[in-house]
């Protein structure tokens, strides 16, 4: 009897915790608690009191996007966050913080420019960026921490 390695997935709107059959690619995958898609591939706004949550226990990388609503770089890259987001969904899990709004989480990372991007593996910052940069750049970042490019 063969034995399907289970991976554990954050609900994307929930937070919870998922059980998942871990394969290359998904056609359905629903949270066990809210019922709500695992496949939603919109980043996540965070707050100071979500923030642990959605990152603490994610087996998945996090990929933090710091920026403020007067940045002009920031707003150049949300799109590109967002598409970045979606080619790697249920590979890493894309949050957003206002820098602005939440300082806690902010003072914590101690930012010194928006954009910022942090990726966190078990809650634990492996890799930033900082500033703008293309899709391609992006991508390439972010594939390093899911293994791919």
């Amino acid at each position: 009897m063969e034995i399907l390695a289970k991976t554990r997935k954050p609900c994307p709107h929930c937070g919870e915790i998922n059980a998942v059959l871990a394969q290359e690619s998904y056609d359905r995958a629903d949270c066990g608690s809210c019922g709500k898609s695992l496949l939603d591939t919109q980043p996540i706004e965070l707050t100071d009191e979500t923030f642990e949550k959605h990152v603490a226990n994610s087996e998945i990388p996090v990929i933090v996007d710091f920026w403020a609503t007067w940045c002009g770089p920031c707003r150049v890259m949300a799109p590109l966050f967002e598409e970045a987001a979606a080619r790697f969904a249920l590979k890493a899990r894309f949050v957003k913080v206002d820098s602005d709004e939440e300082p806690a989480t902010s003072n914590r990372f101690k930012l010194i420019s928006i954009p910022t991007f942090v990726a966190l593996k078990n809650n634990k910052e492996v890799g930033r960026k900082l500033g703008a940069m293309s899709a391609e750049e992006l991508h390439a970042w972010v594939g390093q921490f899911v293994g791919q490019t």
